[in-house]
């Protein structure tokens, strides 16, 4: 009964693996899809975007299941509490990815981004994808220095963000109202999509440690890009 109990707990790790490589992949084809104006890409990652739902849902009803059931306790209950967290970040990261398609989709044949903020938004969505990398990599391996250096990385994200923002406020924009709510909708997606990546790590430090992240000082040094994943 405790190695079934076990393989479950296991399994719900690996549907937490696997939720983060579907919404890492997501992030990557709607950011090819936003700047190519791809609607058939666009249209598969909304599509796909049911799969990482009916994941989380079936993430949900094995660890209300083994809650009911087996009344973990100590570490055990931790992992199940915080795989519940982890798994509505991914959810909503799948969501980000998604309205980024759906915004190529509601411009397209037209292209959302324009030329000049191209490169910028590529980057986006490159760390975006990274990001969720290493977060699938800290819940495999539980490696808490990782994790604690998401947050670092994400550092990154944020100056693309206020760089992308001081596009929008500069006095020489030509692109218009209409393109200028669509790139700021576009720089909030993938700065909270980024923030959804670190949260899991987060969440990981509490599930091997018992402390919350922004508690510990991790003994490493600042980074000024992210590991390819």
């Amino acid at each position: 009964m405790r190695d079934a109990y076990h393989e479950e707990l296991d399994s719900i790790g690996d549907g937490l693996v696997e939720m983060a490589r579907l919404v890492g992949s997501a992030i990557g084809r709607a950011t090819t899809a936003i700047l190519d104006a791809d609607l058939k890409l666009a249209e598969s990652v909304i599509e796909a975007d049911q799969k990482v739902d009916e994941l989380q849902h079936d993430l949900e009803a094995r660890a209300i299941a083994l809650l009911a059931r087996q009344q973990p306790v100590a570490t055990d209950l931790r992992i199940v509490v915080t795989s519940l967290r982890m798994s509505a970040d991914l959810e909503r990261s799948g969501d980000l990815a998604q309205h980024v398609a759906k915004l190529a989709r509601l411009r397209f044949p037209e292209r959302a981004v324009p030329n000049d903020l191209h490169a910028t938004i590529l980057e986006m969505g490159q760390l975006a994808q990274r990001l969720m990398a290493k977060a699938a990599e800290v819940i495999i391996t539980k490696d808490v220095d990782l994790a604690l250096q998401l947050e670092q990385d994400d550092d990154e994200m944020d100056l693309l963000h206020r760089t992308l923002f001081q596009h929008l406020i500069d006095e020489r924009w030509k692109h218009g109202i209409e393109t200028a709510v669509d790139v700021t909708l576009l720089g909030r997606y993938y700065e909270r999509y980024a923030d959804h990546a670190v949260a899991v790590a987060k969440r990981v430090v509490y599930l091997v440690t018992g402390e919350h992240a922004d508690e510990l000082q991790p003994d490493i040094q600042p980074v000024t890009g992210v590991e390819g994943a």
